[in-house]
């Protein structure tokens, strides 16, 4: 069993991105483990052997009870067959353990304090931290020889993306690994209107996509090609400012908080999802989308006034129900088991986690990146119970990375990441 071809097959494939992330942890204070096990005759030997053995369904098992990316880093540090184990486990959303947190390297900049400055590469750094063991970052930068004044258009699947003018540029947040798309088209207004970037899926995986959306049109790269295609968006003038993927369907929402779909093969197509607001008490000012398992929820930064007291601002989570038609969203009073992750600017991707007391979070919480402008500098994220009043901080205005005009933010701002290598381990 322990030579059998497709355990030699699986221990023998390993990708360049992957070699980079096992440089990158040796380099770093994150570090792996060597798995042992003691035989009956009481000697101690190496169970790279042995463990590569077991069955990928006993392995998914053990990769639920991880509780931290340090953890997860030692189980796909033990063996190539366990690493191959983890390319087969179902979906990133049923990690157990939470995203890492990103800080900035450097005074925090507020949305427009610098006008419509472009973001300079050379000095961009930034540190990752994993919150159930805060004694551990990692400090890590753009990588030299780089175009060196770029816009930063958001981060997915573990990778920053950048442009300026035709320039393209992808960073592997973690590795600190780069990639230089084509060129892209000439007039194709990207330097002159808001825009978000995002990728379809891994950069690894074979029909993975660079979507760049502009105020008129979707800019499409598949990974591997030579070329861009264009595709009008026809939105009346509005924008998208979110995009997520929910049940392998490509969903964005504009600055009218409209829902609309996107597919992509075998031709581009762009149509409207109906959805209904009156069942809820008022329209939200600031949402976010994040996908939670089988449930698309929204979550709200609400403001209530009061007579006495002033107004109070307050986090509220809905669920898309599209058992109805049009769908409908339902305010949930409670997130039960799950925590959720935001970050202030919605072209981060916003994740959710379960059990979240098994590395010593909370449950029914969001969790926000950077919510206070006067909060300590070492305090960089903020948990707050659902329903729970914020306290009397002086909140950053959310909708200077949403709504505003000109809504445009070409920094880097504090945020929740899973690395390349998680979301690569789970298509």
């Amino acid at each position: 069993m322990a030579g059998s071809p497709r355990r030699r097959r699986r221990r023998g494939a390993r990708s360049s991105q992957q070699s980079a992330e096992s440089s990158a942890l040796e380099e770093g204070t994150l570090s792996t483990r060597e798995v042992t096990i003691v035989e009956n005759s009481g000697s101690t030997s190496s169970g790279s052997y042995v463990c590569a053995d077991l069955l990928d369904s006993l392995l998914h098992e053990i990769i639920v009870l991880i509780n931290s990316f340090q953890d997860f880093l030692a189980f796909t540090g033990t063996c190539h067959s366990w690493r191959a184990a983890v390319s087969s486990f179902p979906s990133v959303y049923a990690f157990s353990f939470p995203p890492l947190h990103l800080k900035p390297d450097g005074p925090y900049v507020p949305p427009h304090s610098r006008g419509m400055k472009h973001l300079s590469l050379s000095s961009c750094k930034w540190n990752l931290c994993d919150i159930t063991k805060k004694n551990l970052s990692l400090q890590c930068s753009v990588p030299q020889n780089t175009p060196n004044e770029m816009d930063y258009l958001g981060c997915s699947h573990g990778y920053f993306i950048f442009t300026y003018e035709e320039h393209c540029l992808l960073v592997d947040a973690y590795t600190g690994a780069k990639v230089m798309p084509p060129k892209l088209p000439c007039n194709n207004n990207i330097d002159y209107y808001p825009y978000i970037g995002v990728l379809t899926a891994p950069f690894s995986s074979p029909n993975s996509c660079l979507l760049l959306f502009s105020m008129a049109s979707m800019f499409e790269w598949q990974v591997g090609t030579n070329s861009w295609s264009e595709h009008p968006l026809h939105l009346d003038h509005e924008r998208i400012y979110q995009v997520v993927f929910f049940k392998c369907h490509i969903l964005v929402t504009d600055t009218l908080m409209r829902l609309h779909t996107i597919q992509l093969t075998p031709q581009f197509s762009m149509k409207r999802i109906a959805v209904t607001w009156s069942s809820l008490r008022a329209l939200p000012l600031n949402p976010w989308l994040v996908v939670c398992g089988d449930m698309l929820l929204m979550v709200d930064l609400a403001i209530s006034f009061g007579e006495s007291n002033g107004s109070i601002r307050f986090f509220e989570v809905f669920r898309l129900d599209f058992s109805v038609k049009p769908a409908r969203w339902v305010q949930l009073e409670k997130l039960e088991n799950l925590a959720l992750f935001i970050s202030l600017d919605r072209r981060n991707p916003a994740v959710s986690c379960m059990n979240p007391e098994r590395w010593g979070g909370k449950s029914n919480c969001v969790y926000v990146a950077r919510l206070f402008d006067d909060a300590d500098p070492e305090e960089t994220w903020t948990v707050l119970e659902v329903g729970q009043s914020v306290p009397h901080h002086r909140v950053f205005d959310t909708m200077m990375y949403g709504h505003a005009f000109p809504p445009e933010y070409r920094q880097i701002g504090s945020l929740w990441l899973f690395p390349s290598m998680v979301y690569g381990a789970s298509q």
